[in-house]
C-alpha cells in the first residue's frame, strides 16, 4: 500500500486524541470465543456501541467543531443525517456551547429523532432520502451562515474517527487485521491511517480490511474505477452506512490504505445482529454489525489477532424486532409452513401432534377456510414453528410429508 497525500500525520491524530477525550469515552474491548473459533484466530471487539450518543460519530463532529473559531461558533452549525451523525453533532455542539441545526429525513426512526432533541438541537424534517437533507443542509448554510459539519468528508472529522484506531492499538498491540464497517469512508479513512502509521512506527504491517452492505456498495465500484463513482442505494437495514458515492478525501486515503472491501447481504447482517445479541449480549445496529456479518460469511481469511469494530448501537426497537425475526430465519432457526388440509375435525390437533414429534414448537397458527386457490372442503394452516437448525428444519417438513401432508415453505 502507497500512501495518501491527503494522509494525515500521526501527530494530527495524537492531538485529535486529547481533545476528543473531553467528551468521548474510551470505549470496551471484548474478546469472543465464539467468532475465534469460527475465524480461527483471535477476535476482538471493539464496542463503539457503547459509545456517548451510541456511535463513534461523536469523535468526528467534537474534532472539527473544536476547530472552529468564535466568531464561526457565533454562527451556529448543521449538519443533515438520518441519526447517528445528528446525535454526534447535536452533542458536541451542546458541549462546546454552539446552537445546532439538524436536517434529518421524514420518517427517522423515533428515538433517533428524540435523543437528537434531547442533546438541544433544532430538528427539520425533510426529505426522504439522506440525500434531500444534505442538499437542504447546504442551502441552509448558505443562506444564514451556518457552518455545516460533513458526515465524512473532511479532515478534522477523518482525524478525529481516527482516534479510534490508536485506542484499537493500545489496547491489543499484537493486532494484525482491523475490520471496519463502510458508509462514506470517514471511519475508515481515519482508523487505516492511524494505525498503519503506527504499525509502520513500531517495524510492522497489520491489514484493514471494509465491509459495505451489499445493496450500498459504492466502494468496491469506485475502487475499479479509480475515483468516487454513484451507485444506487437499494434498501438495506443498514441504513448508517447507505451512503450512494464515497467522500473524495476518504477515498483517496481508503485506496492506498485499505486492503480489501467485502460486501454483505441482509442475511448476513441480521445473523450478525442475532450472534451479537446471543453470544457478546451486545446490541448492535445493523450498520455496526456488517463486520462481525464478513467473518460469519466466511469473507475474511484469518490473520493473527484481529479486531471488528461495532461503529454504533442506535437501532429502534422495532426494526430491532423485524431483524431478529429475519436472523432467526437466516439461521435456519425460524420455520413458517402452509400446509392445505381436509376440513374435517382432528386435523389441527393431528398436525401439531407431527410437530411436536420432531421436538419443533409451534409459535403462531392461523387456520383459514379463505386461503387464495383453496378448493371446497379445504382448509390452510399457517404454522411458525422454532427450530434448531437445517437439519431440524428438513425433519420437521419430512415428518408432515411422511403422514401425508403437503407442506410448503413461507420464505421470509
Amino acid at each position: 500500500m502507497h500512501e495518501s497525500t491527503s494522509n494525515p500525520t500521526l501527530d494530527q491524530f495524537e492531538t485529535a486524541r486529547t481533545v476528543v477525550a473531553r467528551v468521548a469515552q474510551e470505549t470496551p474491548m471484548e474478546s469472543s470465543r465464539y467468532l475465534t473459533e469460527l475465524l480461527g484466530a483471535d477476535v476482538f471487539l471493539k464496542c463503539e456501541n457503547l459509545q456517548r450518543t451510541g456511535s463513534y460519530k461523536i469523535r468526528g463532529a467534537y474534532n472539527r467543531m473544536s476547530q472552529l473559531t468564535e466568531q464561526e461558533r457565533a454562527r451556529g452549525v448543521v449538519a443533515a443525517s438520518a441519526g447517528n451523525h445528528a446525535q454526534g453533532v447535536a452533542f458536541a455542539a451542546r458541549e462546546l456551547g454552539i446552537a445546532s441545526t439538524i436536517f434529518m429525513p421524514i420518517g427517522v426512526p423515533l428515538p433517533k429523532l428524540q435523543a437528537t432533541k434531547a442533546y438541544g438541537a433544532k430538528v427539520i424534517l425533510h426529505g426522504h432520502t439522506v440525500a434531500e437533507p444534505l442538499l437542504a443542509a447546504a442551502e441552509y448554510a448558505d443562506e444564514t451562515g451556518a457552518i455545516f459539519i460533513p458526515p465524512f468528508d473532511h479532515a478534522d472529522v477523518i482525524v478525529g474517527q481516527g482516534t479510534l484506531g490508536l485506542e484499537i492499538w493500545d489496547s491489543v498491540p499484537e493486532v494484525e487485521t482491523v475490520i471496519v464497517p463502510i458508509g462514506g469512508g470517514g471511519l475508515i479513512a481515519g482508523v487505516a491511517s492511524a494505525m498503519k502509521q503506527r504499525a509502520k512506527a513500531a517495524g510492522r504491517t497489520i491489514r484493514v480490511i471494509g465491509v459495505q452492505a451489499a445493496n450500498a456498495a459504492a466502494y468496491p465500484a469506485s475502487l475499479v474505477a479509480g475515483t468516487p463513482t454513484e451507485v444506487p442505494v437499494l434498501a438495506t437495514i443498514a441504513d448508517g452506512i447507505a451512503v450512494g458515492k464515497p467522500g473524495v478525501l476518504n477515498f483517496e486515503i481508503i485506496r492506498h490504505l485499505v486492503d480489501d472491501v467485502v460486501t454483505v447481504s441482509e442475511d448476513d447482517i441480521a445473523k450478525a445482529l442475532l450472534v451479537l445479541l446471543e453470544r457478546a449480549k451486545l446490541v448492535v445496529e445493523p450498520a455496526g454489525a456488517v463486520g462481525v456479518a464478513a467473518i460469519l460469511a466466511g469473507l475474511v481469511a484469518p490473520s493473527g489477532p484481529t479486531v471488528v469494530i461495532l461503529s454504533g448501537g442506535n437501532i429502534d426497537p422495532l426494526l430491532m424486532q423485524r431483524v431478529i425475526s429475519h436472523g432467526l430465519a437466516a439461521s435456519d432457526r425460524y420455520l413458517t409452513l402452509r400446509i392445505p388440509l381436509p376440513d374435517r375435525p382432528g386435523q389441527l390437533a393431528r398436525t401439531a401432534e407431527l410437530v411436536a414429534q420432531a421436538n419443533a414448537n409451534v409459535i403462531e397458527v392461523l387456520h383459514t377456510r379463505h386461503g387464495h386457490g383453496l378448493k371446497i372442503g379445504e382448509v390452510e394452516l399457517e404454522l411458525s414453528v422454532e427450530t434448531r437448525g437445517l437439519e431440524h428444519r428438513q425433519l420437521v417438513v419430512e415428518t408432515l410429508r411422511s403422514a401425508g401432508y403437503e407442506p410448503q415453505i413461507v420464505e421470509d
